[in-house]
């Protein structure tokens, strides 16, 4: 799929021969719940360190806390002095106040209530929790929520450099445990059937595994861009971890480039159910010469960007959503 040295090829081609949606090749064969089922079981037995990815980094400004509720647990993160996260928890040690409402002043977090001021240092019981900035996402890890043994530093994939690239990240929740997240991504047959308005021609060309040592599922896609008008590229969806499955392109139009789906639990909500945030960043990268125009274009493209995951994910959670539903009742097949 890549082109030949000195060889210009527009990233955009022109699908010669559309195949209609009802035409296309069935999947449903190749797409094994079992399959399906032990690629999440190797995910789910994969250390995290018991770092949770919060949020993008972008969120947490340098005037304002950010309130997160993690795995049950209330929190609130801001900046010090020299613009390092800071985390913890989120209720005042003085009389509970929500941390999450009070103002920063020069990195210190100065409760409303009384006016008791968080450096980011333990102090009248308040103690932090270590966190991790990686440039795109925020991390915070939780030893009394992951079980694990902790861990210096979250393990982040490998993505383009950020000098070199365009990076966006689109967070929204449902009803639903992390497992059904990360299913649904280690589901790649899905992609032509469920989203045609996003991806056509769409082949696995390879599956895992139980005693393959690469883990991964590779997909030949084309990305629609309008009408015939598509993106081909060759894709490897891989599972670092319980909680993230992480897409890259391996081939074609901005091979190096990762789009990463982390599934964070947030907690119960009023009628006992669980709730999941489910935070995807895609960091892309290219090495056309007019890409650098649209990396100073970033904060014009990242609602563009963050409007195609949110179409995307409007059907994705759906689908983890009524995958939790069938377990939790005892339907789910297998």
């Amino acid at each position: 799929m890549s082109p030949r040295p000195g060889r210009y090829r527009p990233p955009v081609r022109l699908r010669r021969s559309p195949v209609r949606w009802e035409r296309q090749q069935p999947t449903w064969r190749d797409a094994k719940p079992a399959l399906i089922a032990q690629a999440l079981k190797r995910a789910q037995a994969r250390p995290t360190g018991n770092w949770y990815v919060v949020g993008a980094s972008r969120d947490l400004r340098a005037d304002r806390p950010l309130g997160r509720t993690v795995a049950g647990r209330e929190m609130v993160l801001w900046r010090d002095a020299e613009g390092r996260p800071v985390a913890g928890p989120g209720a005042c040690p003085h009389l509970g106040a929500p941390l999450r409402d009070s103002p920063v002043r020069c990195g210190t977090l100065v409760c409303h209530w009384h006016g008791l001021a968080l450096d980011g240092r333990p102090f009248a019981g308040w103690e932090p929790w270590p966190v991790h900035d990686d440039g795109v996402l925020l991390w915070v890890r939780l030893d009394g929520s992951g079980g694990e043994a902790p861990t210096d530093a979250p393990l982040v994939p490998t993505r383009p450099a950020a000098a070199d690239a365009l990076s966006a990240v689109y967070t929204t929740v449902g009803v639903c445990e992390p497992e059904d997240v990360v299913a649904n991504r280690l589901d790649p047959w899905h992609g032509a059937w469920f989203h045609p308005y996003s991806f056509v021609d769409l082949t696995v060309v390879r599956a895992p595994g139980r005693t393959d040592e690469v883990d991964s599922f590779t997909v030949d896609v084309s990305f629609k861009v309008a009408g015939r008008l598509v993106v081909p590229v060759r894709a490897e969806f891989t599972a670092p971890g319980p909680r993230t499955v992480l897409m890259t392109i391996t081939e074609g139009e901005g091979r190096g480039s990762v789009v990463e789906t982390h599934a964070t639990p947030l907690g119960r909500d009023a009628r006992g159910r669980p709730r999941t945030a489910v935070v995807e960043a895609v960091v892309a990268g290219s090495e056309r010469r007019g890409f650098a125009a649209a990396r100073r274009a970033a904060p014009a493209l990242r609602p563009f960007i963050r409007a195609a995951a949110a179409r995307l994910w409007r059907d994705d959670l759906a689908y983890a959503e009524r995958r939790w539903e069938l377990r939790s009742t005892g339907r789910f097949p297998g």
